[in-house]
């Protein structure tokens, strides 16, 4: 298994709130996508002069009253970085599924202290 992508990402329930913030901060909307899973969530991927990423979540029906932060990670194969996360006590946030699309398939997955990686494959065609 490869890591393809490695950066912070923030699950909201106000996206444009913080798409003005990092927007002031120097960030610019690079890419939007609308209606991913059964969460029915837009993600929204920021890039600064420098090179760096955050992206930013917002689920149809945010599963919590506060911000979540957690890293994003795109892997190029994504059943085995998912068991070994597993067999390192993380558990999925979605339970036994995951957030496929045409183009994706991704899983929040929760370590057993409490952090959150996005785990997410793009799919090729």
């Amino acid at each position: 298994m490869k890591i393809t992508s490695f950066n912070p990402q923030i699950i909201t329930k106000d996206a444009d709130a913080l798409v003005k913030l990092f927007g002031e901060l120097g960030f610019e909307k690079s890419h939007k996508q609308e209606g991913i899973g059964e969460m029915d969530v837009t993600g929204i991927r920021l890039k600064d002069s420098n090179g760096f990423h955050l992206d930013i979540s917002q689920p149809d029906a945010m599963p919590s009253e506060k911000d979540l932060v957690a890293i994003r990670m795109n892997v190029d194969n994504f059943d085995e970085a998912y068991k070994l996360l597993v067999s390192h006590g993380f558990k999925n946030f979605y339970g036994d599924s995951t957030a496929s699309t045409k183009t994706s398939r991704s899983a929040i997955m929760i370590s057993a202290s409490g952090f959150a990686i996005n785990l997410i494959q793009h799919i090729k065609s």
